[in-house]
């Protein structure tokens, strides 16, 4: 299963429908979360099917598709879902500062023609030129962003392989001076997107220009986003084992919260995780717990800890006279741990 995303080019009558939906569903979305809210708190649980049926009948009432109002009562049961199973927080229910922004259509769709394509309740669409991967779509979701209206295609496809070009094996310390720091001794920099762009957002959010806030802040999460996908690809293809630093990106963001947005590496973590998975590499992620601190030549615990250590950025053991980046030595460090881990996985396994 891949996703592919349409721009589309919809018509002034279009965009009217659709924001006649948003603006329904979101009532709808609403109702939903506070209904399994507080049946759950009485102990009444539904399935996603019983919980679809209570709005039976009633997107003729609000002159939306039956089934994208089901779409949204499906969604809205997956998000409690993964709440009440502790994978997720709590669903937000959504208003003025937070929008619903999107409409699903869990439905397949026809293929589409001559650059456009058929949307229940919507007609025939057309969306900017492009090639579409070969297979069967099997729903889609309309969502609403500053730059224009996209089409989210779920199509029941193979991804393309990432070529293997070498088998090494790497350990990685994501930091926010530099953006990683590889085992290898090799640093890669920090692109700041976001500090290239801070006087003209800043800006922007004085002048109350809010379509231009949010078209700033969209281009900076493309820019992320392809950013690391770029470098996830490159790093799928060279090395077999991968170990990434796990850091703990809320308490540190409590601190520095622009620079942690900025380097986006909880993206970058999940982009290598289902890109090592795809391509048969190794993903681990270690705990950073003294990965600064030990030397990775002896491993005694004489580094640099403690937010006032942050500032040494070289440092000597002072049992073996060893002279370490503090980066790349826990990067080395967090390598070790990660083939520990490889081992003793592959142990259990057989």
């Amino acid at each position: 299963m891949v996703q592919h995303q349409l721009k589309l080019k919809i018509t002034p009558r279009q965009q009217r429908q659709l924001e006649h939906w948003l603006r329904h569903l979101t009532g709808v979305w609403n109702w939903a979360i506070k209904k399994i809210e507080n049946d759950a708190s009485g102990g009444v649980y539904y399935t996603p099917k019983r919980f679809q049926n209570l709005l039976a009948g009633h997107g003729q009432r609000i002159g939306v598709p039956s089934h994208t109002l089901q779409g949204v009562l499906s969604v809205a049961h997956g998000s409690w879902r993964r709440c009440f199973n502790g994978l997720a927080c709590k669903p937000r229910l959504k208003g003025r500062r937070n929008k619903l922004n999107s409409i699903p259509f869990p439905d397949p769709f026809n293929p589409p023609f001559n650059d456009r394509i058929s949307i229940a309740g919507i007609g025939r669409v057309r969306y900017h030129k492009q090639e579409i991967p070969a297979g069967k779509i099997k729903c889609g979701r309309i969502v609403k962003r500053a730059s224009g209206w996209y089409l989210c295609l779920f199509i029941d496809a193979e991804p393309n392989a990432i070529p293997q070009m070498a088998h090494a094996q790497i350990g990685i310390d994501p930091g926010f001076k530099d953006l990683l720091a590889l085992s290898t001794g090799e640093k890669i920099e920090h692109p700041r997107e976001l500090e290239a762009t801070a006087l003209r957002l800043a800006q922007a959010q004085r002048g109350t220009n809010r379509q231009l806030t949010a078209r700033l802040q969209e281009r900076n999460g493309n820019q992320r986003k392809d950013r690391n996908h770029k470098l996830s690809r490159q790093l799928v293809a060279e090395n077999q084992l991968i170990a990434f630093s796990a850091d703990n990106h809320r308490n540190i963001a409590r601190r520095f919260g622009k620079s942690v947005a900025s380097s986006s590496h909880g993206q970058l973590r999940s982009m290598l995780a289902y890109k090592c998975r795809i391509g048969g590499r190794e993903y681990i992620e270690v705990p950073s717990r003294n990965s600064t601190r030990t030397c990775s030549t002896c491993g005694a615990l004489s580094g640099p800890s403690g937010w006032a250590g942050l500032s040494v950025r070289l440092w000597t053991c002072a049992h073996c006279g060893a002279e370490h980046d503090r980066d790349v030595n826990a990067a080395v460090n967090t390598l070790k741990v990660g083939l520990g881990m490889s081992l003793e996985m592959s142990a259990r396994a057989a």
